[in-house]
């Protein structure tokens, strides 16, 4: 056994946490030493819930007057204020992300780290127990065997040996050893209730962790879900996806505060058990073991001295005189009692079985086995057990830090939705230049009360004369319409229709009432200037080819 492992040093996040104010519900201080059964330092703990509690009272109040100033305090909806509010909302959305994927990896680690901890507090306690169980089942054996074995075996040599009084005298010193051997073995500690301390412990310690890392592993996948809806929601600007997401995220942000105080309570509790074991442990085991025992198993120094090395070495001088008396036998009695050789053959297997039982016992009962285990234990929970805890504080702290920052984006971005639907329901569905008014236009091609704001009339290819305005009835054929729109982009757009043979007001008029269309109106021009020229050339192209093949 290497000498790093002799002693149990806490680490220093034990003392930090050992060192928080242990206040119990009447405001008043308690005893900082573990103490799990005693009200006061149960309620300090719960204290330490209640904090967070408090801390969750404050969040919510600070959302609510939030929300409240929002909702009171509206804003001018210009262009100019809407393109800030839009950069903040996907800044804080951007943020409430990044904090809920390094908070999620966080708690990952965290509960892997929690896991690993219990996991070794179980796997030595488990060992311990087998260790004391095998202890209890070689001194139950070798007493079973002693008492039940021996004495059957001595009764009958006796029988056979009654006229020989020298031989009669050895049995007798045999079972006066025996007996030794019996009293030696009764003096030893009775490990059947401490075992089953440990087997229950353990049972529920595994229980509780199990239920433990799946609920976190719950909490976790949850969380992250919520963000990415949200971010969903944020980018297909559903209200009612983003509404559904900020109460599943004000009962995450909950959940991450009720988590943070459990989490904060326990490891406090662990930090305390954490920086002085020994003092809990002899004081549990009090009246069951002796404190020699379990202080010699605690430590396991050089110094001190093995409290079962004199009833052992009792047993085994006795074991060693009763073989050598039976060898004896063997020897000088066989010859002249034939029959006893049997019992004596049988007595002196039980001798040996003894003493085999005898070595597996030392080396049970040596300090450093059970020593080994008792310091994987307290790694186990205080070294990977309570940093687990301590990064799943920072986990829970960074959740509401990040639900905070959504449940405070959300409201914004969906009254910047509402606005935007209502500036869009406000523009006139008669206006040409309105998205909606094309999409319906392109969705119901039989309407034929169509007005264009650039189509004028002309005869014989003349564009001096306009007409007066007349009632805006498209004469244009439907076929012409869709070929113009092929022609010119794909889609049909009112711009493209034919000008010629359209009964529509004059450009002047329509460009005072949309002054915007002047760009419309001069791209329609270029692109039939273009057409002109383009078919013009093909003619002239044309007609050179004609002469060239006459």
């Amino acid at each position: 056994m290497s000498l790093a492992r002799v002693d149990y040093i806490p680490p220093w996040w034990t003392y930090w946490l050992h060192n928080f104010p242990h206040i119990n519900l009447r405001f008043q201080p308690v005893d900082k030493s573990f103490q799990p059964e005693d009200d006061n330092y149960q309620q300090s703990l719960i204290f330490l819930g209640c904090v967070a509690a408090a801390g969750l009272g404050l969040n919510l109040l600070c959302l609510a007057v939030y929300l409240s100033c929002l909702c009171c305090c509206r804003k001018d909806e210009e262009e100019e204020t809407k393109k800030p509010n839009s950069c903040c909302v996907t800044w804080s959305a951007v943020a409430a992300g990044l904090i809920t994927c390094v908070a999620v990896g966080v708690g990952f680690y965290g509960n892997s780290e929690t896991n690993d901890g219990v996991y070794q507090l179980t796997y030595s306690v488990y060992n311990a127990n087998h260790s004391l169980g095998g202890v209890d089942s070689l001194v139950t054996g070798t007493m079973g065997s002693m008492k039940s074995g021996l004495h059957l075996h001595l009764a009958r040599l006796d029988e056979i040996f009654a006229t020989r009084g020298d031989y009669v005298q050895t049995l007798q010193f045999m079972q006066q050893m025996a007996d030794n051997v019996i009293k030696q073995l009764l003096g030893l500690p009775d490990w059947e209730n401490a075992k089953l301390d440990l087997a229950s412990i353990a049972d529920q310690t595994a229980n509780i962790e199990y239920y433990r890392w799946l609920t976190y592993l719950l909490l976790l996948i949850v969380d992250l879900i919520i963000c990415l809806l949200a971010c969903l929601g944020l980018a297909k600007q559903s209200r009612w996806l983003l509404t559904t997401m900020m109460v599943f995220g004000v009962l995450a942000l909950i959940l991450s505060w009720t988590s943070l105080g459990a989490d904060l309570a326990t490891a406090v509790g662990t930090s305390d058990f954490c920086v002085s074991p020994d003092k809990f442990i002899m004081s549990q085991t009090k009246g069951i073991i002796s404190a020699d025992i379990v202080h010699y198993y605690l430590y396991c120094n050089q110094t001190l001295s093995n409290p079962f090395q004199q009833p052992l070495t009792i047993f085994q001088r006795s074991l060693t005189t009763m073989q050598i008396q039976i060898q004896g036998l063997l020897q000088i009695a066989v010859p002249l009692f034939p029959t006893a050789e049997r019992d004596l053959l049988g007595i002196q297997r039980l001798l040996n079985s003894s003493e085999a039982s005898l070595h597996q016992l030392t080396a049970l009962l040596d300090c450093r086995g059970l020593n080994k285990d008792y310091l994987d234990a307290m790694v186990g929970v205080c070294y990977d057990g309570v940093e687990g805890l301590l990064y799943l504080c920072l986990f829970s702290i960074l959740a509401a830090c990040a639900f905070t920052v959504m449940l405070c984006a959300i409201p914004r971005a969906w009254r910047q939705i509402a606005c935007r639907e209502r500036d869009y329901d406000d523009i006139d569905e008669e206006d040409p230049f309105n998205p909606r008014a094309r999409r319906m236009g392109s969705q119901n091609p039989n309407h034929t009360n169509l007005h264009s704001f650039c189509s004028y009339s002309s005869s014989m290819g003349s564009q001096n004369s306009l007409h007066p305005p007349a009632p805006a009835v498209s004469t244009a054929p439907m076929s012409e319409y869709m070929n113009q729109a092929a022609l010119f982009g794909g889609n049909p757009r009112y711009e493209n229709v034919p000008l010629i043979g359209r009964g529509s007001p004059p450009p002047s008029v329509v460009l005072q009432h949309h002054p915007h269309a002047v760009h419309a109106v001069f791209f329609h021009f270029q692109k039939q200037h273009l057409k002109k020229q383009v078919l013009s050339h093909y003619e002239g192209d044309l007609s050179v080819h004609d002469r060239t093949t006459e």
